[in-house]
């Protein structure tokens, strides 16, 4: 037994043990051995399963040369400007670097360093700029750093001089802690997401001993955390436009890094080689060509047709059955069904009125497994993994947080609606005996236990992650509503990037003249078409665009109270033939342009809080776009 993980002895990965002999520890505490006892049965089933009718695809995963992951982190995170032969058209990066925080800025240093000494080694003689000087430059000339924090003393260059190490640290501080934190009760807690999760980290580990969560027997001992109310609004995935999403993407890297930097956690993307997929059918084809599939009998679908359907016709029965996702269908009932929807499924003939609902949640289930890239996928499976590592409950479900925002759009979007699922099957955990502890257990080999890694892999992580893994797909499905929140520190700086973005446009004199010529054309226009009732509006009024409704503009007066809720409803209370058509929950009021792309708005954002913040935005409601 070692700071909250298993481990196994030469054999002993060979043989699934009785019961659930196991040790007990760290984060592992709140899984009780009787609860274990689902895992392991899971277990059996799928190796039962996969002996019946597998084909084993070993997925190749490539081990990258000495500097060659840091230089495919700098292009996942949009700084492949920073090194190579296109360094010098940097422009682009300056903007960005100027946005980030210390921690963040440490992270990126870190890696460039590595790279750097790479080429240098390899006799690549491109021209790399120090980033060091990037940053010592901004640093002088800037006072706060960009999450909204004040400067701190955050050591974060000592990482530097770190080895890949720093876990067995990180587990030392687990162990010495652990005594002091047995009576720590668990309460309410909320989740800052207006200072950088790593900023919060780093301030934390100098400033005292860190604080951590106590795990307990049961559902109700998790932490309840809360996302304070934010006036400006929250941001879920899905509201920003795709080029503001692009930036967020590369700020959820960087800081997820930083993050794990400042935990001592190692932060490694895995590479996997490409490998023969089947090119149709429904089990074992990559989700993106499922989903272009699919499109093309259900135009705009964004969850795999099969997948949907599966959960609908476990849901169809009730889910007050008893064991419902523990006790797996008939096996060679499953296995005929699966060859008979590969057959019949897209031409509509196959009879779902003979498929048993345990056996449908064995299909569902072999779904997730059968994917040639995990749900997870290939680069962020082990992060996920090892989100059990870090020190605090809190500081897990802010790793969580960004890995959800870095998983594709297509798996984030199917997780999203397992996750759902779920979490309906526990709300009748009275009758189906199916606790969130439960539903985690036997649910968390499905998603971690990844077979293209071949068997040796397999069986090693079944025993060191088993009840790890089950801990965090817990914090999945509890959590879920916050994962899917972007961090206001990361649209800050989105809306950072944009605005210096915007001034660095400007300082170009032949931009100067365009937008000069442009201001004059549109003066010279509004003299001609301006009537008494298009003025200008007034000091703290807002114009509201409504081309979808009948009233198709209006000026609005804010006030402190005023919600965007309340602006949607005023013009649906506009009476018309085609507003009747329009339901409440489809439209939505956005903020667009200014510092941002476009933002679709939660019904609680308090208007002249969200002008203060952003003056230059339009203003239009609209449906919105799924």
């Amino acid at each position: 037994r070692r700071s909250g993980q298993y481990t196994m002895n030469h054999d002993h990965s060979k043989k699934i043990p009785d019961g659930a002999s196991f040790d007990r520890s760290g984060s592992q505490d709140s899984l009780d051995e009787l609860s274990m006892d689902d895992y392991w049965k899971e277990l059996e089933n799928i190796h039962e399963t996969r002996g019946n009718n597998h084909e084993e695809r070993a997925l190749v995963v490539k081990e990258p040369d000495e500097g060659e992951l840091e230089e495919e982190w700098l292009k996942e995170a949009g700084l492949s400007n920073l090194f190579g032969e296109s360094s010098g058209d940097s422009l682009e990066s300056m903007v960005f670097l100027s946005t980030l925080t210390r921690t963040q800025k440490a992270a990126v240093e870190k890696r460039v360093e590595t790279v750097t000494q790479t080429m240098r080694k390899k006799n690549k003689q491109h021209q790399i700029p120090d980033v060091r000087d990037i940053f010592r430059l901004q640093n002088d000339s800037k006072g706060k750093v960009c999450d909204g924090s004040e400067p701190s003393t955050v050591r974060t260059t000592e990482n530097k001089n770190e080895t890949h190490d720093g876990t067995k640290g990180n587990a030392k501080l687990l162990y010495e802690q652990k005594s002091l934190l047995e009576d720590m009760p668990s309460s309410d807690t909320d989740i800052n997401l207006e200072i950088s999760f790593a900023e919060q980290a780093a301030n934390l580990k100098d400033s005292s001993v860190g604080k951590m969560c106590k795990g307990g027997g049961g559902d109700t001992l998790l932490p309840n955390f809360r996302l304070p109310k934010d006036k400006t609004g929250t941001t879920k995935i899905g509201d920003l436009a795709p080029q503001d999403m692009k930036k967020v993407y590369s700020l959820a890297l960087i800081e997820l890094t930083a993050l794990y930097d400042i935990l001592g956690t190692e932060f490694k993307q895995q590479k996997a080689v490409k490998m023969k997929t089947k090119d149709s059918g429904l089990f074992g084809v990559p989700l993106s060509l499922l989903l272009e599939q699919d499109q093309k009998k259900v135009p705009g679908t964004k969850i795999p047709l099969i997948f949907q359907k599966l959960i609908a016709q476990i849901e169809e029965t009730t889910l007050d059955t008893e064991g419902l996702l523990r006790i797996p269908g008939v096996a060679t009932r499953v296995k005929g069904l699966c060859q008979e929807l590969e057959a019949k499924f897209y031409e509509g003939t196959f009879n779902w009125e003979n498929v048993k609902q345990h056996d449908a949640a064995s299909l569902l289930k072999l779904f997730i497994r059968e994917l040639p890239q995990p749900l997870l996928t290939v680069e962020y499976l082990k992060a996920f993994q090892d989100v059990q590592n870090l020190p605090t409950r809190k500081q897990q479900l802010q790793a969580l947080n960004l890995l959800v925002i870095l998983l594709p759009e297509a798996n984030r979007d199917t997780l999203k609606v397992l996750l759902e699922f779920l979490q309906r099957v526990i709300d009748h955990r009275d009758k189906n005996k199916m606790t969130l502890k439960n539903v985690a257990m036997v649910m968390a080999p499905n998603l971690f236990t990844f077979h293209g890694f071949g068997s040796k892999t397999i069986e090693q992580s079944e025993f060191v992650m088993a009840a790890g893994t089950a801990n965090v797909m817990r914090f999945m499905i509890q959590y879920q509503k916050l994962l899917w929140t972007i961090p206001k520190f990361i649209v800050n700086q989105v809306r950072k990037q944009n605005t210096e973005s915007q001034k660095k446009e400007k300082k170009d004199k032949a931009m100067k003249k365009l937008l000069k010529k442009m201001a004059y054309d549109r003066e010279k226009h509004e003299k001609q078409e301006k009537t008494p009732n298009d003025t200008d509006v007034p000091q703290g009024v807002i114009r509201v665009q409504a081309p979808h409704l009948s009233k198709v503009s209006m000026a609005i007066q804010l006030t402190e109270e005023l919600r965007a809720g309340d602006i949607v409803a005023r013009f649906l209370s506009q009476k018309s033939g085609n507003v009747q058509t329009i339901k409440r929950e489809e439209v939505f009021l956005y903020e667009v342009g200014g510092n941002i792309g476009e933002r679709c708005l939660d019904d609680d954002t308090y208007m002249k809080d969200l002008y203060q913040l952003n003056p230059n935005a339009e203003w239009v409601i609209k449906p919105k776009q799924n």
